[in-house]
């Protein structure tokens, strides 16, 4: 197929890309920066009408990834990015008649804040999602989602779906492994409440898989949700620690209550939307919504997405901490 692949530039999309290019289908990439893979290359903004037009056109299929990943920042650039971008996406797919469109969302899109214990996609919703992330790509997947089903023909609109891959890690990741290795480093991680909370992560190759194959069973799947993870809940304390030791750091030797936590994380949230140079110095050390993902169990059942790619995670967590740890011996 002619792919065109947003957000290259960061690691899963730029392995998406990556994938698809080494099985033989023939790769556009879209990112506001180089992306450094090789691949034909549009340096755009998503949110950029005309030029996402003029890079969608000629394509069979896109694989949206491009989005604004921050625990801070303003409304409106979430807005601009996740949601408006997702627009600009959807109409020029529709405009050029493209096939087949995966969006790429988060299950944070249907996390009220409880846990989540073992279940599959729950519907996207804006006015429940935690933080300025969650409800703008819970926005931007009801508006891919809105009148699906009809497989992509008659040039109508392209037949879609939206997977939702778990915390994705690997080498090279400067989002999650990035962030805890900073704070550990510096001497600033620690744990929130007990640790034993259960959560699922995804290594990014199988992440990557997911992807291909939600491409590839697009027009059977039309229209559903499907959140991906490794399958393998962990207490997130031993996820820390497993972290840290494979990238070389201290792991957490300190806990703090959660509603100190949480408590700490509303002050830090308002000062960093106060105080300009404390946003441009870096993200806070702990917010209400890092408190509450460090302190409640979400993990997901896995058998109704495996079903529907014809998919299985073929990476580990264990040897994923250990290509993580050779990675750094490289």
């Amino acid at each position: 197929m002619r792919v065109l692949v947003t957000g290259a530039s960061g690691m899963l999309g730029g392995a998406v890309a990556d994938a698809l290019a080494a099985r033989g289908d023939d790769v556009t990439v879209l990112q506001r920066r180089a992306s450094g893979h090789g691949h034909r290359e549009v340096l755009a903004d998503v949110a950029d009408p005309d030029a996402v037009t003029a890079a969608v056109l000629g394509h069979d299929a896109v694989v949206h990834l491009a989005a604004k990943v921050d625990i801070t920042g303003r409304w409106a650039d979430f807005v601009r990015t996740n949601v408006r971008g997702t627009a600009v996406v959807v109409g020029a797919c529709r405009a050029a008649g493209v096939g087949r469109l995966v969006h790429v969302s988060s299950p944070s899109v249907a996390h009220a804040g409880s846990a989540l214990v073992g279940v599959g996609a729950e519907p996207a919703d804006p006015a429940r999602a935690r933080g300025h992330y969650a409800r703008s790509k819970a926005a931007a997947e009801l508006l891919v989602l809105d009148g699906a089903g009809r497989g992509g023909t008659g040039g109508d609109r392209p037949a879609v779906v939206a997977v939702r891959p778990h915390l994705v890690w690997g080498p090279g990741d400067t989002q999650l492994i990035g962030r805890i290795v900073a704070r550990a480093r510096a001497g600033r991680l620690v744990g929130v409440g007990s640790g034993a909370a259960l959560i699922d992560t995804t290594y990014v190759d199988n992440a990557v898989d997911a992807l291909v194959a939600a491409l590839d069973r697009c027009t059977v799947l039309d229209g559903r949700a499907l959140v991906v993870s490794n399958g393998e809940p962990r207490p997130v304390a031993e996820l820390l620690a497993s972290i840290c030791r494979a990238a070389g750091v201290p792991a957490p030797r300190r806990a703090v209550p959660v509603p100190v936590a949480r408590a700490a994380g509303a002050l830090a949230e308002a000062a960093w939307a106060a105080v300009p140079a404390l946003r441009r110095a870096g993200d806070p050390p702990i917010t209400r919504f890092l408190a509450e993902q460090l302190s409640t169990a979400h993990w997901f059942d896995q058998r109704a997405t495996r079903r529907a790619l014809g998919w299985a995670p073929r990476v580990p967590l264990d040897d994923g901490f250990a290509a993580l740890a050779a990675s750094r011996a490289r």
